[in-house]
């Protein structure tokens, strides 16, 4: 990976949005929910006084609305501070 983040941020790899529901109804792409999981595939080196509690290849949830999102070399990528999870599965 050549993109690096900075500080506290955590680079993380969205998981894929559900296309089916529980009982077997195919979702359409303009109906599907933004996912709020994902594994980390790079991280910063933390803060001075605050290391990072996350590494890479690590599942997390974060919020809906937290976050850059970006594209490289055709993937979808999410950049957020660390401050922005909620948790590691």
């Amino acid at each position: 990976m050549n993109i690096k983040p900075l500080a506290d941020r955590v680079l993380v790899e969205p998981s894929e949005a559900e296309t089916t529901t529980a009982s077997g109804i195919i979702i359409p792409d303009t109906a599907q929910e933004k996912p709020q999981k994902g594994t980390i595939v790079a991280t910063g080196n933390g803060k001075k006084d605050e290391p990072l509690t996350v590494k890479v290849g690590d599942t997390v949830l974060y919020g809906k609305y937290s976050g850059t999102e970006l594209k490289y070399e055709g993937k979808d990528y999410m950049i957020m501070r660390e401050s922005d999870i909620l948790a590691i599965i």
